[in-house]
């Protein structure tokens, strides 16, 4: 990861959270305030693939065999994105890691680089209210911002508030019964990382239940805080 500032080492924030916590929303949020680079799996993948990078190629073999792209060809794509200038004042993961192993393989990346996770922020939540939470919510065909039928609309009702899109997409599987099952997942998946950063000291808790700006600000000010060291 490059850092052109000898006095102040690039933040390394990790989102955990369920399906509907907001860290898509609060990621963006991040972006914009501090200069961070929201870095989420699925999109570094596609990204590496439309490249045609060496790992990207790997990964583009696997998914046409129909195989799961495999931890070592997701890091080294992480590798190569981190190398990258615009993330010198630090990155948000979201999406990576998902088990311990993976956490453990991304301590050993950042070492490499003389770098480490400055904090891994759990969005607490409720899961009967994140049940409605999700079942509710749309995101702009064009320019990805989320919204949700009861609890953020559009300024405009049906124009987006980011880019003027008049097009939105629901998912298929964001309805009650779903949305339980992976919310049970989330927590059977996640306890283990929870414990892991626990262990490292970089553990930091967010209710996720109030509103986007009261979130928001707390994630600020964990921010700050870790980029301050």
């Amino acid at each position: 990861m490059a850092n052109t500032d000898t006095q102040t080492r690039p933040a390394v924030l990790i989102l955990l959270g369920p399906p509907g916590a907001g860290k898509g929303t609060q990621a963006r949020m991040l972006q914009q305030d501090f200069g961070l680079v929201q870095l989420s799996t699925g999109d570094l993948l596609r990204a590496a693939v439309k490249a045609g990078t060496e790992a990207g190629q790997r990964a583009k073999a696997v998914m046409e065999a129909g195989g799961l792209v495999s931890d070592d060809i997701v890091l080294a794509i992480l590798r190569d994105r981190m190398a990258e200038p615009d993330t010198a004042r630090g990155v948000i993961l979201d999406g990576f890691p998902r088990t311990p192993g993976q956490a453990e393989a991304l301590d050993a990346l950042l070492a490499e680089q003389g770098a480490s996770v400055s904090a891994a922020i759990s969005l607490e939540v409720e899961d009967a209210a994140m049940v409605e939470r999700v079942a509710g919510r749309y995101t702009c065909a064009r320019c990805g911002e989320g919204y949700h039928d009861r609890f953020k609309t559009p300024a405009v009702a049906g124009v987006c508030d980011a880019c003027g899109s008049t097009e939105f997409t629901r998912r298929a599987d964001d309805n009650a019964e779903t949305v339980k099952a992976r919310l049970e997942a989330y927590h059977a998946q996640t306890a283990p990382l929870i414990d892991h950063y626990d262990g490292l000291g970089v553990l930091k808790r967010v209710d996720a239940m109030g509103d986007i700006t009261t979130i928001a600000a707390d994630l600020k000010a964990i921010v700050r805080e870790v980029s301050a060291q």
